[in-house]
């Protein structure tokens, strides 16, 4: 029989709430904890300027469990005593900021504001949230540098800042808890991929639009044995896949689209037998498609439009969802102009690991692809 970590133990419990009554039987003579929260909650209250949807209109009064959007369950280190253990204020339209006051909840292991008009910075009081498990605060306006205070929290698994203002560098620490979920996308940062990235052991990590120059560090084969997602599309990436890709072997989406990749596709994606969605559009990918890749037996949707492809193996157009257009494959419709591709392959890709294209053909009426790479 699986024994379930306490933490774990305790989220689900927080999530159980939801369906019970748990969250209705404060006494009316609340606890410390509960004392404590009550202080937390009404100072967070008067830093909302706006709730037209009424979410907070029956925080008042000692019985904090019955607030709306609060949620009571048996502390950790005493079943006997009541406290909040979760907040979801989800899709509220709540606008307002977080008071440092928040640290006072010191048994919260959820923390769920996704799509409101929170502004401000995340709270350093949360660094005293040492039993939060899931930090949701996408789809909001805060702004600043990244909210270091996140690294700081032990118990933390699944971390949701997407959809805001954020800026500047995504510290390495970051990739060195141990988290199981990282959505950043959708932000302002300007950062590189540091070494240490394939020390993350996360599931699922979404770094969609924002500015993240370079390169995937070869380190990113570390996380063969749990990476099931990673978004890659809009970030900046140049140069070359690294080979090392292949060691993703538990990755079922992989998505690199609208940057400037250059080069061919590794061989070693042929040896990600568990992907299926595979998005390589809007690049500047090169050569041969290697024939091992449209084979993957899982794979069902592969988009390599808008790059300099030059050939595809008929497997690759059995998939039952693709996307070819805007490469200089012969015989394909939707494909570019001749001169391009010819413009294209006379000029040397310049990649470490990657062979450049051959020297320019000849003139000819219509585009034939380079014989060898």
């Amino acid at each position: 029989m699986t024994i379930l970590p306490s933490h774990v133990k305790y989220v689900l419990l927080i999530l159980l709430s939801f369906y019970t009554t748990l969250s209705h039987q404060a006494s009316s003579l609340p606890n410390p904890r509960l004392q404590k929260a009550y202080f937390a909650l009404q100072a967070w209250k008067h830093s909302i300027n706006s709730d037209p949807q009424g979410f907070t209109s029956n925080w008042y009064g000692y019985k904090v469990c019955n607030y709306t959007g609060v949620f009571c369950a048996p502390s950790l280190d005493d079943p006997h005593v009541t406290t909040v253990a979760g907040i979801d204020l989800n899709h509220a339209n709540i606008s307002g900021s977080l008071p440092e006051d928040l640290g006072l909840l010191t048994d919260l292991a959820l923390f769920h504001i996704n799509s409101n008009s929170f502004c401000g910075t995340v709270p350093k009081s949360f660094n005293k949230l040492g039993l939060l498990y899931e930090l949701d605060i996408s789809n909001n306006r805060f702004s600043g540098n990244f909210p270091s205070v996140v690294l700081s929290l032990s118990s933390l698994k699944f971390l949701d800042i997407r959809f805001n203002q954020f800026k500047g560098d995504v510290p390495s620490k970051l990739y060195d808890l141990k988290l199981d979920a990282i959505f950043i996308n959708n932000n302002l940062f300007d950062t590189s991929f540091p070494k240490n990235l394939g020390n993350s052991p996360v599931s699922v990590v979404v770094f969609a639009n924002n500015n993240i120059k370079g390169s995937l560090p070869s380190s990113i084969k570390n996380m063969g044995g749990t990476l099931d997602e990673i978004i890659l599309m809009n970030v900046g990436l140049s140069g070359c896949l690294t080979p090392d890709i292949g060691s993703l072997k538990k990755l079922t989406v992989f998505d690199v689209s609208y940057n400037s990749l250059v080069g061919m596709l590794p061989e070693s994606i042929g040896e990600m037998k568990s992907l299926e969605q595979l998005n390589v559009a809007h690049n500047k990918f090169s050569g041969e498609i290697p024939p091992s890749i449209c084979s993957l037996p899982r794979l069902e949707n592969f988009t390599y439009s808008d790059n300099y492809f030059c050939g595809a193996p008929k497997s690759c157009l059995k998939l039952a969802d693709k996307d070819d257009r805007q490469n200089c494959i012969p015989e394909r419709p939707a494909q570019r102009q001749v001169a391009e591709c010819k413009a294209f392959y006379s000029r040397p890709v310049n990649c470490l690991d990657c062979s450049p294209p051959p020297p320019s053909p000849p003139p000819t009426k219509h585009w034939l692809p380079p014989s060898k790479y």
